[in-house]
């Protein structure tokens, strides 16, 4: 948590507040917390980080002003009064609590901390209370599979029957959370919330006719808010790479420093793959890819990966390439996530693959396991 809203303090002084009506209230009562004990509000409006600060009293803050849409904010408690850039630097816990701010009174209480205070009187946290629960099921179960992974020996991880199986495991859970969102978006259309479920179904690798789908199913008070005017824009952006546009072209160095341009490999049918080297599930998903590559590469197919490495870890990099075997052709501009192919195809994870036929038209993508075998079986009939 502590990470995630020192990430707010990059825009330093507090930006002052427009001079328009109250529409929200937050009240807050905590421990026993007394000056010069300190709570700070933190929150994101307009691109802009907004900060705020009050002092505590017998446990009891409050925090008032003026927002047009809900947002994400963090409630920091600092007892001593040190400033949040000395909080950031300190060794002891945070206390900190992760709410949404909406229009009305909310209140926060606990009998310790903040961090375990109950939401009362906010309907878009219990919606949040409500996703969240939703989705831990899921979480814990890929926190299992992860540990059955890791405690695997080795020579049975690289073993095709053990990666196939997991990687079917994977996907029915993937597959079963991205049902449940769907379930909570078309259920809670009026709820804020639905947009960051709309989240999910993105980095599900959901092709975009779908995903546009259940945006027009939320009203038009939750399209309105800044996030749903984002999402609206993200849509439209992810037409370019939707299966049956043409793939947008680029030009990336090889190992070698020589270029390599997407559209000269037209006539063949080209999986784009990317990927890194840091990329724990990239790397787990590798064996098999050099198995289909060995499979169908006398047949018309060959594979383009891409890098989402970085310069200086160019080394390892090249060291994956050889201990994974990859023998097919690699490249890079080693911009880590700001590759430029990679924003070309709207690329949010990885591995994300895109399936391009003889024509240079997108067929299929973010094909893994045995979906993966599946379509280029359909294409070669074998």
């Amino acid at each position: 948590m502590k990470k995630v809203f020192l990430m707010l303090l990059a825009v330093m002084p507090t930006i002052l507040l427009a001079q328009t009506p109250d529409n929200y209230t937050i009240k807050g009562k905590v421990g026993s917390y007394n000056p010069p004990a300190r709570a700070y509000l933190l929150y994101e409006r307009g691109g802009k980080n907004i900060t705020d600060s009050t002092t505590i009293t017998n446990g009891e803050f409050k925090f008032h002003g003026n927002i047009a849409d809900p947002a994400s904010a963090y409630i920091v408690m600092d007892p001593t009064a040190m400033g949040l850039a000395k909080l950031q630097q300190s060794r002891g816990g945070i206390d900190a609590l992760n709410f949404y701010i909406e229009k009305g009174n909310i209140v926060l209480t606990d009998a310790d901390s903040v961090s375990k205070a109950k939401v009362i009187g906010s309907t878009l946290n219990e919606d949040n209370k409500r996703f969240m629960a939703m989705l831990e099921p899921f979480n814990q179960r890929a926190q299992a599979l992860n540990s059955e992974i890791k405690s695997t020996p080795d020579a049975q991880q690289i073993s095709p029957a053990f990666q196939d199986t997991m990687q079917a495991r994977y996907r029915r859970l993937q597959n079963e959370q991205t049902a449940a969102v769907e379930k909570f978006i078309l259920g809670n259309s009026q709820s804020f919330i639905s947009l960051i479920g709309m989240r999910v179904l993105i980095k599900s690798g959901m092709d975009f006719l779908a995903i546009e789908q259940y945006y027009n199913a939320l009203s038009p008070e939750v399209k309105q808010t800044e996030l749903g005017k984002g999402f609206s824009s993200a849509i439209n952006e992810l037409k370019v790479t939707a299966i049956g546009s043409p793939a947008p072209d680029f030009t990336q160095n090889d190992v070698n420093g020589s270029p390599v341009t997407l559209s000269s490999l037209k006539g063949k049918y080209v999986l784009i793959d990317f990927w890194a080297s840091w990329c724990g599930p990239c790397r787990q998903e590798n064996p098999h890819v050099v198995r289909v590559y060995d499979h169908y590469k006398s047949k018309n197919f060959t594979i383009l990966g891409v890098s989402l490495d970085k310069a200086e870890e160019k080394a390892l990099w090249l060291k994956a390439i050889k201990d994974d075997g990859l023998a097919w052709t690699q490249v890079s501009d080693l911009k880590f996530w700001a590759n430029d192919a990679a924003a070309l195809y709207k690329v949010s994870f990885i591995p994300q693959n895109y399936l391009i036929d003889p024509n240079g038209k997108i067929i299929a993508k973010n094909l893994k396991g045995a979906d993966l075998d599946s379509k280029l079986a359909e294409i070669f009939k074998m």
